[in-house]
């Protein structure tokens, strides 16, 4: 089983991760379309689906502010704008990383089988940082151990 594992992550259905103003509809609606075409794809869009969005829509915005697809002007644009994008307020650092991480640490807890549904409810990866999103606290590996 995943108990007890630590990895990184993006995007995770905490409640602290409201913060991200419309990345929930986002999901939501991927999610239905999924279901609906059976698509092969990950079913739950959590990893890439908030983040990729949020890049298009950021290349998108600077296009159509600088007018062209100039790609200098476009790259001088996207590092002095901060952008509103379905995960919040993204702004771009001098080397181009991003000026505030978004990247999660996090353990998965209380799986209780393969069950795809579980992954999709708060409690299952909590968040062990940052620390201003942080939803729980480390469990040892051996708790896990039976």
């Amino acid at each position: 089983m995943l108990n007890g594992i630590l990895n990184y992550d993006f995007f995770v259905p905490e409640p602290t991760m409201n913060l991200y103003p419309g990345a929930s509809d986002l999901i939501a609606r991927y999610q239905a379309k999924v279901k609906a075409e059976n698509l092969k794809v990950d079913a739950l869009g959590y990893y890439l689906v908030p983040f990729s969005y949020a890049n298009v829509d950021i290349l998108g915005q600077a296009v159509n502010a600088v007018g062209s697809l100039d790609q200098d002007a476009i790259a001088e644009y996207i590092h002095k704008t901060a952008f509103k994008t379905v995960v919040g307020d993204v702004k771009f650092g001098a080397n181009g990383e991003w000026e505030q991480s978004r990247t999660l640490v996090v353990q998965y807890q209380g799986i209780t089988n393969n069950d795809l549904d579980q992954f999709a409810k708060a409690g299952t990866r909590k968040i062990m940082l940052p620390a201003d999103i942080k939803t729980g606290d480390v469990d040892t590996f051996n708790a896990y151990r039976k």
